[in-house]
């Protein structure tokens, strides 16, 4: 299955309180301010209002007023979206102190910043700690706010993505469905900001295999994305991207190649055409035209993906290695096996060098190899790079593998054309196979 990135799309919790006098209205007026210069992207001078909105809390109503909570979780906030985790964590942890000794354990406002501070660990890898802190805050979420409050969908989505990055998939289901069940009633059923619940609820019938029950949903993740992003936004990319892998695992490979293109064309003017990153979107567009018989078109994304894999991962990594097999199959499938024998050759030394999970890799140069060197009638090469594919088949799948069929079909044939077809080896061989 292709790989596929999951959608963590959540805006970040920054809050303004009401105020009660009048400095704490020029409070008010510097958070207020902070707020609308990060929702226009101005990340450093919205920190620098919020750090002056702390400061002047801080003066006049104390470091353990709410106020001063609310600029300490706002300034975590976008620390934690920078990915400035070390400089983000002692402020949630002040704010939660402030707020658990001001409201009480159990208020909506710690369970605010619970979410807040779970969203750092986990964006951290701490996984474990931020699981905790998810639980607390749907807790206290699920008492104090009405179980369809859209603060209750928050957290259970957060809950559920955790549980996918951790590949606990059966556990997330269920928070999903919760979830978008409260976002929909909330919003309506086409309402834009619902389309990452969608697609990550795709995402966890993607991975294990319902291709049938993801393909809707993420057809109606992609609807909601395009009806609410810029048509070269990075996040209609990955949406785009989603459904192609679904269409190309089931063999649609014509619908998914419309949708990889898309996809790539955003990539490519986010990132530039020479992105390591674009390597697996090349990939996968060679494969659906490969597929379908292109060979032609596929060899240049082959050629593409290839050369960002030498730049970023050396020339013997074996990520490399399976570009120059597919270029060779591109070859040998177009009957130019002088262009591709070079290509197996070298993808053959890579494995050669790594064996271990690339040993199947290994296997399959060995076979095309033998192939090569059959078409152009060099039975005694093509029998030793055979035998060795064959023996490495039959180690790792079984004896029963419809791939190790395919290796023994090809040997025999080779049998067949040197005249020992029926020599008394092989017809054991084979028909003990075939039972």
């Amino acid at each position: 299955m292709k790989k596929l990135p999951l959608a963590l799309l959540l805006p970040l919790a920054l809050a303004v309180a009401q105020p009660a006098y009048a400095k704490e209205t020029k409070w008010k007026a510097i958070s207020e301010e902070a707020i609308s210069l990060y929702k226009k992207g101005d990340y450093e001078r919205a920190v620098a209002a919020i750090k002056k909105s702390l400061a002047l809390a801080e003066k006049t109503v104390g470091p353990d007023h709410p106020d001063t909570a609310t600029s300490l979780n706002n300034l975590a906030e976008l620390y934690r979206e920078h990915n400035r985790y070390a400089e983000a964590d002692p402020l949630y942890k002040r704010a939660l102190s402030i707020r658990e000794k001001y409201f009480g354990p159990r208020h909506a406002l710690v369970a605010t910043t619970l979410n807040g501070h779970a969203e750092l660990y986990r964006s951290a890898g701490r996984l474990t700690d931020a699981e905790t802190l998810y639980k607390r805050a749907l807790a206290i979420r699920e008492k104090s706010l009405r179980p369809d409050h859209p603060e209750v969908g928050q957290t259970l989505n957060n809950l559920a993505e955790l549980y996918c990055v951790q590949g606990k998939y059966a556990s997330a289901k269920p928070l999903y469905e919760r979830s978008l069940a409260i976002r929909g009633k909330a919003l309506g059923d086409d309402h834009p900001s619902l389309a990452t619940g969608l697609n990550n609820m795709a995402l966890i019938h993607h991975a294990e295999n319902r291709y049938a029950q993801a393909e809707p949903l993420y057809q109606r993740a992609l609807a909601l994305y395009e009806k609410k992003l810029a048509p070269d936004h990075p996040n209609l990319g990955i949406s785009l991207n989603n459904l192609a892998v679904v269409y190309h695992n089931q063999g649609k490979h014509a619908e998914a190649g419309q949708l990889y293109q898309r996809a790539l064309a955003i990539r490519e003017k986010a990132l530039g055409a020479s992105h390591p990153d674009l390597a697996s979107d090349l990939t996968n567009l060679a494969e659906v035209h490969y597929h379908q018989g292109q060979f032609a078109q596929a060899e240049p994304y082959y050629r593409r993906a290839l050369a960002l894999r030498e730049k970023t991962l050396g020339p013997d990594h074996p990520e490399v290695g399976k570009d120059l097999s597919s270029l060779g199959e591109v070859y040998r499938a177009l009957g130019q096996y002088n262009e591709a024998q070079p290509f197996y050759e070298r993808s053959l030394a890579i494995f050669e060098k790594t064996v271990g999970p690339y040993e199947m890799n290994m296997a399959t140069s060995l076979n095309n190899l033998g192939m090569i060197y059959y078409n152009r009638g060099q039975y005694e090469q093509a029998e030793a790079y055979y035998k060795r594919a064959l023996a490495i088949f039959e180690k790792t799948l079984g004896p029963n593998h419809p791939t190790v069929q395919i290796s023994w079909n090809n040997l025999t044939k080779l049998y067949d054309a040197t005249g020992r077809g029926h020599g008394d080896h092989v017809n054991k061989q084979v028909a003990g196979f075939q039972r």
